[in-house]
């Protein structure tokens, strides 16, 4: 593994889960590798959460990250969607826990105001300005895009402590 950084962004979800692994040289950041872990609409959650948890050890074999960016905990309008969200998100943090990986949580708001300069940045706008800051030839997907602007989040924090800093949680 090289001394640059590697961050692998999560954008978890229980039906998909965007990932991204950005390497970043000094201010450079570029995307490794990227992807959506699809899960089956029509499956039990159990089994999501299963499917999930298999796909997330595969990236993480293959990515070889030095740290992780996931998207923190945030209020849904749907308690029930919100439930199955913060489950996906669990079985995101055991994966990396296994691993003991250093994990820094971002909420929404932050990830957008660090990639499109306010928080209340739409989807769209989230493709435009990853597409942009990362010189790509086209948009990601959107939960790509997600996990994208999570992993450009974490990289301008550690670039700039001034930011405001992320709730990290050093895996022991």
């Amino acid at each position: 593994m090289s001394s640059a950084p590697r961050i692998l962004g999560i954008d978890p979800g229980s039906r998909r889960t965007g990932w991204a692994l950005i390497a970043q040289a000094g201010r450079a950041l570029s995307v490794v590798e990227s992807g959506v872990i699809r899960l089956g609409e029509r499956e039990e959650l159990e089994a999501r959460l299963g499917g999930l948890l298999d796909a997330l050890e595969a990236v993480l074999e293959a990515a070889s990250p030095s740290e992780v960016a996931i998207e923190d905990i945030f209020a849904a309008k749907n308690p029930r969607s919100a439930l199955a969200l913060g489950q996906a998100r669990g079985v995101a943090l055991a994966v990396v826990g296994r691993r003991r990986l250093p994990v820094h949580a971002y909420p929404p708001a932050t990830v957008k105001r660090a990639v499109c300069g306010h928080g209340r940045a739409e989807k769209e706008q989230i493709q435009r300005m990853v597409t942009a800051l990362l010189a790509l030839r086209s948009p990601p997907l959107e939960d790509e895009a997600d996990a994208m602007a999570i992993a450009i989040c974490h990289a301008l924090v550690r670039r700039a402590p001034a930011l405001p800093a992320p709730r990290s949680r050093g895996v022991r």
